[in-house]
């Protein structure tokens, strides 16, 4: 089999390469190791917690020994499925702040400035928002996002709290200002996950030029230094599977350092240890491992108004009956519909605390539910300077590669991760909550000090499922670089990479929508042609961030924000 373009992965943004490839005429064969997505497990939003917990899903990997966890080995879920982790996720949309991407492009991926990504943002969107400043969003991507109804009775106590706590509400948090409590989208559609599967493969399978193979990626194949095809394990054995034009590698921030690894380009001393002919040289491989950590603040309701009624057999059953005839009802939101972006402390320029609020006092992988009504914020910071890296544990493609992140390596994590807590107890404080609060569920009303809530932090933090990195972008000179900022692997040619692996620094919030983003800049640049024009718009930031923890006078657009929020419900 060959095609103009081989692409690795039918993830986030090897969806979004298929789709404008062939969409621009290109010849575009797709390798995916898994499966199909179709099942109610997948398309059922309320059921997320069950795929990224089933084999036949995901890949199933955890990380090694956490040195500064007490050595827990946490679940490190990538999806092993039509729209990869797209399918398996907790369907929360998130751009990040321009200010990640700012920094993206001081640190040497030019071009991937705030207003180099906002035009792609807006192209991949079909945003349903229905209030905010709409010419920050797109209107006729392929991306259907919406928001719930969060019709829930502490879902707005969680909002009214954030205001009477001082921070300022937002009408739209991938808009002109993030920072600030206000509504969470997510990729759902028609009651519906609608993952990059739906989104973006599904109608480039549709045209001639765009192919789908079922395979386990072994080896990208070389003539001299330039790449000419992959190597893989399918149904019918080993397969060559040739590319006219290039390889591109979109296999997630675990398997595409993986797979670089494995074909000669990596670190020489590392790949040598391995058995592996060297063929380019790139220390940065598998480096840079980056993620983001939350603890579950949870809190006992006094009122009958969570979603533990529903936590039953017959309650789930009553609610996926709902969702299978009718498509409507709790099945078919993610429930995470509430959240916020704040500030740690005075002298943080944007919002490096992320909440994610849910009307249910339960695990993000669905187990260990509590013994009663309550209520959760998921709550972390979001740029933690440790740093992990992926590296292989043997030459043979079948073995899963060795996972550390390095977890809570710095003592900025853990005054970050103390002040994440304290900062949700006193939300949960606001007189929003009284009619509700009960007693603290965890981390418990007798972690106070700093050395408890480190303890807690320690026995109980767990991974927001966002790892990225592995293959950072650079500049060519950069020695630590793996692709340049047209996403080509550096030492060799007609190879990129395109997935979360490239990000040079984790964004802020969940990393789907970015991933799609770089699926969609990254085809321009293999197409070679013009970028989207630049977009030099500025977000909002708290003029007093140098002074204060939260905004001091009145914030701009405020009322306008207020009311829209509660025209809304």
């Amino acid at each position: 089999m060959q095609a103009d373009y081989v692409i690795v992965g039918a993830g986030s943004a090897g969806c979004a390469l298929a789709y404008r490839l062939s969409e621009a005429g290109r010849s575009v064969i797709v390798i995916e190791a898994g499966g199909s997505d179709w099942g109610p497990f997948i398309r059922m939003p309320a059921a997320l917690s069950y795929p990224m917990n089933m084999a036949r899903y995901d890949w199933g990997f955890r990380t090694e020994p956490e040195p500064h966890l007490g050595g827990r080995t946490l679940a490190t879920p990538r999806g092993k499925v039509i729209g990869g982790s797209s399918s398996i996720n907790g369907m929360v949309y998130v751009r990040g702040h321009a200010r990640d991407f700012d920094g993206w492009a001081a640190a040497g991926a030019k071009g991937w400035a705030f207003a180099d990504v906002l035009p792609y943002f807006r192209r991949m969107e079909n945003w349903h928002g229905g209030i905010g400043d709409p010419s920050w969003r797109g209107s006729d991507g392929p991306l259907h996002v919406t928001r719930g109804p969060a019709s829930n009775p502490l879902a707005r106590a969680f909002l009214e709290a954030g205001r009477q706590a001082g921070y300022p509400l937002t009408d739209d948090p991938n808009g002109w200002r993030q920072e600030g409590f206000g509504p969470m989208e997510s990729t759902i559609w028609r009651g519906m996950r609608w993952s990059a599967a739906w989104a973006y493969l599904r109608p480039a399978l549709r045209r001639p030029n765009c192919d789908l193979v079922t395979g386990i990626a072994r080896r990208i194949l070389f003539e001299g230094r330039r790449a000419t095809g992959v190597e893989i394990d399918s149904f019918n054995g080993l397969q060559t599977i040739r590319a006219g034009r290039e390889v591109i590698v979109a296999a997630s921030s675990i398997n595409s350092p993986k797979l670089l690894m494995l074909s000669g380009i990596g670190p020489a001393a590392h790949l040598r240890e391995m058995g592996i002919e060297v063929l380019a040289d790139r220390p940065g491989v598998g480096a840079n491992l980056q993620d983001h950590l939350e603890i579950y603040v949870q809190q006992a309701a006094t009122q009958p108004v969570s979603l533990f009624r529903y936590w039953s057999l017959w309650g789930k059953a009553l609610v996926g009956a709902r969702w299978l005839f009718l498509g409507s009802g709790l099945g078919a939101s993610n429930q995470f519909e509430m959240g916020a972006f704040i500030r740690s402390r005075a002298g943080v320029e944007y919002p490096d605390i992320q909440f994610h609020f849910l009307p249910i006092a339960v695990r993000y992988d669905g187990r260990a539910a509590a013994e009663g009504h309550g209520f959760q914020a998921h709550v972390g910071p979001m740029r933690s300077p440790s740093r992990g890296a992926v590296t292989l544990r043997s030459p043979d493609p079948a073995e899963s590669p060795r996972i550390l992140f390095n977890y809570m390596s710095t003592e900025e994590d853990w005054r970050d991760f103390r002040a994440a807590i304290r900062l949700t107890r006193e939300i949960f404080a606001q007189p929003a909550f009284a009619p509700f609060r009960g007693h603290e569920i965890s981390p418990g009303e007798a972690a106070v000090s700093d050395e408890a809530l480190d303890d807690a932090i320690r026995e109980h933090v767990e991974s927001a499922y966002h790892p990225c990195g592995t293959c950072r972008m650079g500049d060519r000179d950069d020695p630590g670089a793996v692709v340049d900022p047209e996403c080509r692997v550096i030492g060799v040619e007609g190879l990129r990479v395109a997935d979360s692996s490239i990000f040079p620094q984790v964004t802020n919030g969940n990393l789907n929508a970015p991933s799609i983003m770089t699926g969609e800049k990254a085809a321009d640049h293999i197409l070679g042609r013009g970028m989207l024009p630049r977009d030099e718009r500025e977000p909002w930031i708290d003029p007093d961030w140098r002074v204060a923890q939260r905004p001091i006078r009145p914030v701009e657009g405020q009322q306008a924000a207020e009311a829209d929020l509660r025209a809304a419900g």
